[in-house]
């Protein structure tokens, strides 16, 4: 129920109040608090809000999402509301402005849910870094929901809001869709303003949405996309797309990495299921072009010396003097970094902004840094290259599926889990992940479409396209 944003529009059609629906949401996430999916449910401006905008409805007023429940991920601000990127860092720490992605969908008369859960300041892959326990996945309880979006992922999936949004440096959302059952977009970068966005990597960090619909990730995009003179690197114009465009049906020349299709370690069934995709593709008149893509093997490891580097720079700021956690036992201003930087970060974030730091520092800078700097450049021009003879490409958003709590533990081994997301966010252009089908074990995966920079409306399509061939 309530699960499209057409859904709620009928629902309000037919006398039904946002207060009410807003309820049935908060009666859901009361029934399934084991999953750890919300650390905090707004419900007394929620419920403030929703009679704003059932007023609203009766003066015939209201905006575009009126009535649509939303959940943001614990690293977008909302004013006078807590954000903490799920670290004991900013516990209690409660924000004084709102993202402005968060922002654009309230002014259209969204209402926000709630704050939910994540990988600490979105480090991870597995929703099991946060400060505040890990996410379930609730297709099945002993499985991860992936990461680091995993509570936006599960929120969605779960029936506890109608859409979420999240944050993508390097798969943060398109993984975790795979790993539910979700649709997670990422756009451009740039297209989405990042101003409120806690900063992980800021080259590489992206607002986005999960759903359960490529149609109402393309109506949340319409609405928060756009120039923002808070964020330098906002794409200044424009790019909405009409939804009625989603029922043309167009060709598209299709693009297919056989490096990804080959690539090890690749779940058969995964592989097999994006193949049958391809053929049916190419059945209805569109046109498969195989590319080869010399890079797989070193994206990863070019992702994290970039990101590990940003996120030294960025999490600098969380002192213990400034605002945050500072410790009670720290006697001086050395003392008062140390102890509290080592008490409020969590192993994953303490490991990263060591690795940045190394890669930043005297001697190591033009080895690591650089180079990868070098990398980035040669993989974000074969990509163009890619693009000026093909409309879309089409890969495994990850994998395998879910794989169980605490089954990896090799920090390498979950980096690895990215290896065919990191790509869109290394190159900036947009990317989707929607839902494939079901494997043997019980557990969803999905297909990713990558579009070129600031071609959204092609990869809207190409998603609407595969979401109804499946649907058949």
């Amino acid at each position: 129920m309530y699960n499209s944003i057409d859904e709620v529009k009928k629902a309000l059609c037919s006398g039904t109040s946002c207060v009410e629906i807003l309820n049935y949401f908060f009666e859901k996430i009361k029934s399934q608090t084991e999953l750890n999916v919300f650390l905090e449910v707004f419900e007394e401006s929620a419920i403030v809000q929703a009679k704003k905008v059932d007023e609203k409805i009766k003066s015939k007023s209201e905006g575009k999402l009126a009535g649509v429940v939303i959940a943001i991920k614990d690293n977008l601000c909302y004013k006078n509301h807590k954000v903490s990127a799920a670290s004991k860092i900013l516990d209690g720490f409660e924000s004084i402005y709102t993202a402005t992605s968060v922002q654009r969908l309230i002014e259209e008369d969204a209402i926000i849910i709630g704050r939910v859960n994540c990988d600490e300041f979105a480090m991870g892959g597995s929703n099991e870094n946060s400060s505040y326990g890990p996410v379930l996945n609730s297709e099945n309880t002993e499985y991860v929901p992936g990461g680091s979006s995993g509570g936006s992922a599960v929120a969605v999936k779960a029936g506890f809001c109608t859409v979420s949004l999240g944050s993508d440096t390097g798969g943060s959302i398109r993984q975790p869709a795979s790993f539910t059952g979700t649709v997670g977009f990422k756009p451009t970068y740039g297209a989405i303003s990042r101003y409120g966005l806690i900063a992980y990597a800021s080259s590489f960090d992206q607002v986005g949405v999960f759903s359960n619909f490529v149609c109402d990730a393309l109506a949340i995009y319409n609405v928060m996309h756009g120039p923002d003179n808070y964020d330098s690197t906002a794409i200044q114009s424009y790019n909405k797309i009409p939804s009625v465009e989603l029922k043309k049906e167009t060709k598209f020349k299709v693009g297919v990495i056989s490096d990804y299709l080959d690539a090890k370690g690749l779940d058969k069934e995964v592989k097999e299921s994006i193949q049958k995709v391809l053929e049916r593709l190419k059945k209805n008149g569109n046109t498969i072009i195989e590319e080869s893509f010399p890079f797989l093997d070193v994206m990863v490891p070019t992702y994290y010396v970039l990101t590990t580097a940003e996120a030294s720079s960025n999490l600098s700021r969380f002192d213990g003097v400034h605002y945050g956690h500072r410790s009670n036992s720290a006697e001086g201003v050395q003392q008062t970094y140390i102890k509290s930087r080592s008490e409020g970060f969590g192993k994953e974030v303490k490991r990263r902004i060591m690795a940045g730091t190394f890669v930043l520092s005297q001697g190591y800078y033009d080895a690591y840094f650089t180079q990868a700097q070098k990398v980035r450049r040669l993989i974000s021009d074969k990509t163009q290259e890619i693009f000026s003879n093909c409309d879309v490409i089409i890969s495994p958003t990850t994998s395998s599926t879910a794989f169980k709590l605490n089954a990896v533990t090799d920090p390498v081994e979950m980096y690895l889990q990215d290896k065919f997301t990191v790509h869109a966010n290394l190159s900036g252009n947009p990317a989707i992940s929607i839902p494939l089908g079901v494997h043997s074990n019980g557990m969803p995966f999905g297909i990713q479409i990558m579009a070129n920079v600031s071609d959204e409306h092609a990869l809207f399509m190409m998603a609407s396209n595969i979401e109804n061939l499946l649907n058949k």
